[in-house]
């Protein structure tokens, strides 16, 4: 095959990745939950090019995102529930609807307000239809935590969440019995390393990630933005690390973890020294 243009020739390349035997044994065996993790990071790489404002970087970014789309209607289509075609035209459908004054007999002299509230409404619509057309029992009880999104990320929504308890009482009143609550998580998944148990302590590791998110909360801190600091930090003083040892001639194959944990402790003395805090600060994103 060769690169082409045309939609059809991507989805001829996906329908032959997963046709069993011939087809790509990494693809074949891969569904919808293997493959979500692989969308999100597609779509952050996006938003990395355009902060970035690399275009090109955000066309091969887009078509990675792209791929995704045709991954997810590909294994849809193989269960008989829908394929790619049919993506395209419920979102041709959803934007033609949101957009009655461009597509249908509204006045087009709107203010992008005017546009935005339409938009809200319209998709409020749907929404309804949409829990209509459920069981019954899938809609019958309301939840406090109903009207907190869904698709945004998992940091997000944990806080999301947690400021909705919040609003009926269900929170506590001291960031310091928060702690105690991510120290009872930590000891939880001490106990499941004894036991050796990969459910648990998934399951107990999201405990403590969601327990430490609330922390966050508590003490006004964006649980998101601390974590992209820390990346940050972490990313520095490895780079402190690699530097030192090429230094002395050795790679990282080569050095000891005692070598390279020493190494770190430098990095990070070096920044909490006052003569490094200009340097620091400067280096840190806006």
């Amino acid at each position: 095959m060769t690169p082409s243009r045309d939609i059809a020739v991507l989805l001829e390349i996906m329908a032959r990745l997963r046709t069993p035997v011939t087809g790509c044994p990494w693809d074949l065996v891969q569904n919808f939950t293997t493959i979500a993790p692989y969308t999100i990071e597609e779509a952050y790489e996006v938003a990395d090019a355009i902060a970035r404002g690399d275009l090109d970087d955000l066309r091969e970014e887009l078509g990675d995102l792209l791929l995704q789309v045709v991954f997810h209607a590909r294994m849809a289509e193989e269960q008989h529930a829908f394929a790619f075609g049919d993506v395209v035209e419920a979102i041709t459908r959803k934007m033609i609807r949101r957009h009655p004054h461009v597509f249908g007999d509204e006045n087009g002299e709107l203010t992008p307000a005017d546009v935005k509230g339409n938009w809200d409404r319209i998709k409020a619509e749907e929404k309804a239809e949409r829990a209509a057309r459920r069981p019954a029992e899938e809609h019958t009880h309301k939840s406090v935590l109903s009207g907190v999104k869904a698709g945004q990320p998992a940091l997000s929504r944990a806080m999301a969440l947690q400021r909705k308890a919040s609003t009926v009482g269900f929170d506590w009143n001291d960031p310091r019995a928060v702690l105690k609550k991510i120290r009872e998580e930590a000891d939880e998944i001490e106990a499941a390393l004894e036991r050796n148990d990969k459910a648990e302590l998934e399951s107990e590791t999201g405990d403590l990630l969601f327990a430490l998110v609330n922390l966050a909360r508590h003490v006004g801190a964006d649980p998101d933005m601390a974590l992209r600091a820390s990346n940050a930090k972490f990313e520095r003083r490895f780079a402190y690390i690699e530097r030192a040892l090429e230094a002395r001639g050795l790679t990282l194959e080569e050095a000891s973890l005692d070598e390279m944990d020493a190494l770190w402790n430098e990095a990070k003395r070096n920044e909490s020294s006052p003569s490094s805090q200009p340097a620091e600060q400067s280096e840190r994103p806006s």
